[in-house]
Parts: structure tokens; sequence; C-alpha cells
């Protein structure tokens, strides 16, 4: 099982990748088109806009892993680990109660937007937005697992700090 999710890991990373590469790609084509052939392409905008949305929700949603998170734990570091394992059900339990209750409702508006195109490439806009529902859908199974490994009576909370870069 582990080998199987290490290689959607890196499957995820792979398609980051390459979406970071693409955007790169178009930023230079965009500046050599502009600058140099006095010719600006106007569908380069858009399309960097676009990869620049599905970056950023699909490798919050499939690449980075808990400890990546920006979190500020001053209060739950300095709890025994019994309290920490209360903090981490607590907000497991927020984070899917509240982005549960956002789904059906994002959903909808997403979908909303079929009736919608791009302004240049006439992309259904219902597509371009389509990442954020798969976003929440994921942020929700994996709070959802972590949860079932909070409630298991012999989880102890992991310490990061051998884990964190010496400067």
């Amino acid at each position: 099982m582990k080998t199987i999710l290490l290689w959607l890991q890196r499957i995820a990373d792979g398609v980051a990748v390459v979406m970071l590469a693409a955007m790169f790609l178009i930023f230079c084509a965009q500046i050599f088109a502009r600058y140099v052939l006095n010719e600006p392409i106007g569908w380069s905008a858009e399309i960097l806009l676009t990869l620049w949305l599905w970056v950023i929700f699909w490798a919050g949603a499939f690449c980075l892993r808990h400890k990546d998170h920006i979190r500020f734990d001053l209060l739950f570091l300095s709890v025994p680990g019994k309290v920490q394992r209360i903090f981490l059900i607590l907000s497991a339990l927020g984070i899917i109660i509240g982005f549960g209750m956002s789904f059906l409702p994002t959903w909808d508006y997403i979908t909303f937007y079929k009736i919608k195109k791009s302004a240049i490439l006439k992309w259904r806009l219902d597509y371009v937005f389509s990442i954020y529902g798969v976003f929440l859908g994921a942020i929700i199974l994996r709070y959802g697992l972590a949860l079932i490994q909070y409630l298991d009576p012999n989880y102890k909370v992991q310490d990061d700090k051998d884990e964190q870069v010496e400067e």
C-alpha cells in the first residue's frame, strides 16, 4: 500500500512540476513576443492565470504534507500529548465540517459557471474552477483519514522537531 501511495505522490508532484514548467515557458514566450517581436500574445495571460489557479489547489490537495503547512502551534506545543491529541481531533473535525458544509454550495456555484466562457480562449469556466471542488474533496478525505488515525487509542502525537531544518 505504501508503494502505491508513494507512486501516487510522485505522479501528483509530477503534474505540479509540469504545470509550473508550462507556466515558465509561456511566461518566457509572452515576454519574448511582447518585447522582442512587439506582438503581445493575449492568450498567454489567460493560460497563466488558469495554470496558477490549478497549481495552487492541486499542490494544496495532493502535494503538500501536513507538516508543510503553516501552523501557529505555540499553544499546541505547550500542552501534554493527550491534550494535543484532543486539539488534533477538534481541528480535523472543524476542517471536515467546515469544508464539508461548503462543498455542495461550492460545487453548485462551479457548475453554474458552465454557462460562462473565458474571454480569449473560450474555455468553459466550470472546467477552469473545478479544481477547487477537487481540492475541497481531497482535503475532506485527507482530514477524514487523519481523524480516524487520531481517534485510534494507540495514536501518539509525533514530534516534528526532528524533521525541521537546522539553521
